[in-house]
């Protein structure tokens, strides 16, 4: 969450977010160009659970929509237990319907589903977020947007196995790299489809060939729905992720069956600056050599 820092260490290779560079100064090549126009236009995302892991949603605000459902993770302060009950008090803070609107604008016919792991100014703990998102991906929900990190390294174990349950029990985690670099999780494993942002005005995603952040999405001086039925513009790696949690929604709308890697690979083959390799490849063990001895 907040402004995007340099996006990049040096010496690392690591990005962050892309600053200074567009789909032509990041071309990748690949095997084969993108499959039926991945990801389809025709989808809207109709029949696809997404649920946003963040301070609740604006319940009535007019470019956000129907929310099916919405819940909260509350912290007992004797036991420390931490329960996720149903809740009517929307956003404390306005980031969560910021990204469920980007959602909405994205795959308008999905359903958006609320947890609510942070308080007012953005408050929160790991183990809140924790039980938030781990009742997320139990209840399967084909998409969870995690727009949120944890620098905590005691919560990493954990997370790292939340996510490959999530990646194998067919939940999408679309997570936010960090705004500044430091080390923070779980956009950093690779069961999950991590997301830095751009700057360019088109709604385009684009794949980052030096990892581990995976793709870039619109998340640079963007329009996003804030509290009270108001927008506001606002630059940060949070704002990327729900567009990609939104492509998400429109490939599974169009193809239910996809599991976790063909949904990233689906993202990979139809990124702005991923362009099929035009040179004919000779598959491992059809080369020969026909000259006579």
């Amino acid at each position: 969450m907040g402004t995007v820092g340099t996006g990049t260490v040096p010496g690392q290779g690591l990005t962050w977010s892309l600053r200074g560079r567009g789909p032509d100064d990041v071309p990748v090549p690949a095997d084969e160009g993108p499959p039926g126009g991945l990801p389809a236009k025709q989808a809207t995302g109709h029949g696809v659970r997404v649920c946003v892991v963040d301070s609740g949603v604006e319940l009535d605000h007019p470019l956000v929509g129907p929310v099916e459902s919405s819940w909260v993770a509350v912290k007992d302060p004797e036991s420390g237990t931490v329960t996720v009950e149903p809740t009517d008090t929307g956003d404390t803070c306005g980031h969560g319907t910021a990204c469920a609107g980007i959602i909405r604008r994205t795959a308008p016919d999905c359903e958006i589903h609320s947890v609510r792991v942070l308080g007012e100014r953005f408050s929160g703990t790991g183990d809140v977020l924790m039980a938030g998102l781990r009742w997320a991906v139990e209840q399967r929900f084909d998409v969870v947007n995690l727009s949120l990190s944890t620098t905590r390294s005691r919560f990493a174990a954990e997370l790292h196995g939340l996510a490959d349950q999530a990646y194998f029990g067919r939940t999408v985690i679309v997570a936010s790299a960090h705004n500044t670099p430091v080390e923070s999780f779980p956009w950093r494993f690779a069961s999950v489809i991590s997301v830095g942002s751009h700057q360019e005005d088109d709604e385009l995603h684009l794949y980052n060939p030096e990892p581990p952040v995976e793709f870039f999405g619109p998340g640079q001086n963007v329009s996003v729905p804030w509290l009270g039925g108001t927008t506001i513009r606002t630059t940060g790696n949070s704002f990327a992720t729900p567009y990609v949690a939104g492509l998400c929604a429109r490939v599974l709308s169009g193809h239910p069956r996809m599991t976790a890697f063909q949904l990233k690979n689906a993202l990979y083959l139809s990124a702005a600056n991923v362009h099929a390799d035009p040179r004919p490849s000779t598959a491992a063990g059809d080369t020969r050599d026909d000259s006579e001895n």
